[in-house]
């Protein structure tokens, strides 16, 4: 699975059109929250936990499966350089409603141990690369925000 994104990662975009496989989409969406949660350098276990819970949650896996692919999502990261090439597979692969989820989602990771400024700015910024809108991001920072009972 790794190769095959890390492949469409390097390459065109006009030469790869095709969607991501929902397994490839998880691992992508895994690996975003991980980029996140990496900004200055800060990476905790309270992260690393958040993480897993979205992905239990989002895809009804077990702990043990969550665990798994987000340390696949951790490989994934290290070896993907362009978060520009990165969002735009996610992009072409989600529906908009979903994406404005998986902003919910990385607010949730960002939120867990305070947001830090180099991840205010890294969620602006994939926020803005996959499409969804200020307004809609701060909706789902809003969302986040009570969904773990800090609003």
């Amino acid at each position: 699975m790794i190769a095959d994104i890390l492949k469409r990662l390097r390459a065109e975009p006009e030469t790869d059109a095709r969607p991501l496989s929902p397994e490839d989409c998880r691992l992508a969406l895994s690996a975003l929250m991980v980029r996140l949660a990496q900004q200055g350098d800060h990476y905790t276990h309270a992260e690393r936990e958040m993480i897993e819970h979205v992905i239990c949650e989002r895809y009804g896996v077990s702990a043990k499966a969550a665990e798994a692919l987000r340390k696949e999502a951790e490989t994934l990261e290290s070896q993907a350089s362009d978060t520009v090439r990165f969002t735009r597979l996610v992009k072409a692969a989600v529906p908009y409603d979903e994406r404005e989820r998986v902003i919910e989602a990385l607010w949730r990771v960002a939120i867990t141990d305070g947001i830090k400024a180099e991840e205010h700015g890294f969620l602006r910024l994939v926020a803005s690369l996959i499409g969804v809108s200020d307004v809609d991001s701060g909706l789902a920072r809003q969302r986040a925000q009570r969904a773990l009972g800090r609003d």
